[in-house]
């Protein structure tokens, strides 16, 4: 069934599955995905799937799932809070050196960046951590220690987990920090990352919780990873304590990240300038509830950004690719979202199969950042086109900033 702003997909025996696609690819594996989603018992209404979607664990990245007395962990995924921030300076294009160089090296000594291979026996510090926290960490930590401390009495088994020497960092994969102008050439600073190793334990823990229930209650699934903790019971209380602080672990590690990255900037340009100007902190993977079509409902945004109306939310393209600030336009059948990027069309593995490093290099151009055979899988073309996914969504949002990044450091 087709609809002027989306197409509909029915699914037997489950809620109807309402997408946003129209001009981009979706795969038939993510497509079944959504569907076996679809057939849980307590979806409210439909899933929104948005022009970014594409396969997932469990459930499908790029998609929204409301849903009324139960939680599936995977679909929140296990980088809990993983979202963006973008900071608006004073500085314009003009500001900057010619040399962009030791702007990256700066960012990059100022953010821990990377993850340690988890080989054998290692026992060393990972590399993406802090030796020694600095004091902007400290401060925020402060702000989340007491809180933690009652999740860990309920799930003692996090109290070891990498927290607060990640608090602050970007990880690795697809997060980044990037220098970008916008339209108007302006200088914007933008970072996406999220809850760091103690969302993954979080999220890998109750994950395995909700899979012992189903177990437990011989309860059949189309797929493994959608087992979910029914409202009332211990594990989903626990959990819901759980992903809240990782969330606004999220949220903090950010704006941390922001602190240290705008002081980097400030020790290679001397001029005086001010950010926040205009800033946008905003969650992709995540869930929290909301009132939508007259009920309090759970709603899980698995790859897409709230786009209440008014609201600002960002849509980043990938590296060597434009990104958007955006308004979002509170669709009610979209459950007010939007994507929460352009979307993969192949897998890491399969990019580093297909392309070269002189592709990265081409596709890269003008972009002060890595170019190297260990970040193939993040080239432009591993991604949808990020114009027509802005197209596919133009019901969704309204663009407010073109952003096309010129520094770019990832893990």
């Amino acid at each position: 069934m087709k609809h002027e702003e989306y197409d509909v997909m029915n699914v037997e025996g489950g809620s109807h599955v309402k997408m946003w696609t129209k001009g981009v690819p979706v795969e038939d594996e993510a497509k079944k995905q959504l569907a076996n989603t679809a057939k849980m018992p307590f979806i409210y209404k439909h899933i929104a799937v948005m022009p970014d979607v594409h396969l997932g664990k469990g459930s499908t990245i790029g998609s929204v799932i409301p849903t009324l007395g139960a939680i599936i962990p995977a679909a929140v995924g296990v980088d809990i809070g993983c979202g963006m921030m973008a900071a608006k300076t004073t500085l314009t294009a003009n500001d900057l050196p010619d040399n962009l160089g030791p702007l990256r090296s700066a960012i990059e000594r100022a953010i821990p960046h990377g993850m340690s291979p988890k080989t054998r026996g290692f026992k060393g510090r990972d590399k993406g951590s802090w030796e020694t926290p600095p004091t902007p960490v400290d401060a925020a930590w402060l702000q989340l220690k007491d809180e933690f401390d009652v999740v860990c009495l309920k799930t003692p088994k996090l109290k070891n987990t990498n927290n607060y020497r990640h608090l602050g960092t970007l990880g690795s994969g697809n997060h980044f920090v990037e220098v970008c102008l916008d339209e108007l050439n302006f200088v914007w600073f933008m970072l996406h990352s999220g809850s760091r190793g103690v969302g993954n334990a979080i999220g890998t823990h109750f994950i395995e919780m909700a899979k012992q229930d189903m177990r437990t209650h011989f309860i059949n699934l189309p797929d493994q990873d959608l087992a979910y903790l029914p409202e009332g019971t211990k594990h989903y209380d626990d959990y819901v304590e759980a992903v809240s602080w990782a969330q606004k672990f999220a949220r903090m590690n950010r704006e941390v990240m922001m602190q240290n990255l705008v002081a980097a900037v400030r020790t290679i340009i001397t001029k005086p300038f001010q950010t926040h100007v205009e800033a946008v902190n905003c969650h992709h993977n995540y869930v929290q509830k909301e009132h939508h079509f007259g009920k309090d409902v759970l709603i899980t945004r698995k790859g897409a950004v709230s786009a209440k109306a008014g609201e600002l939310g960002i849509i980043p393209g990938s590296m060597g690719a434009k990104s958007f600030i955006v308004r979002g336009k509170g669709n009610a059948d979209s459950f007010h979202s939007c994507s929460h990027g352009a979307g993969r069309t192949m897998s890491r593995t399969q990019a580093k199969k297909q392309f070269t490093i002189a592709d990265q290099v081409k596709a890269t151009e003008g972009v002060e950042c890595r170019k190297d055979a260990d970040v193939i899988d993040e080239i432009p073309m591993a991604y949808k086109d990020i114009d027509a996914v802005m197209v596919a969504q133009r019901d969704l949002v309204e663009v407010v900033h073109t952003l096309k990044q010129i520094v770019c450091v990832k893990g």
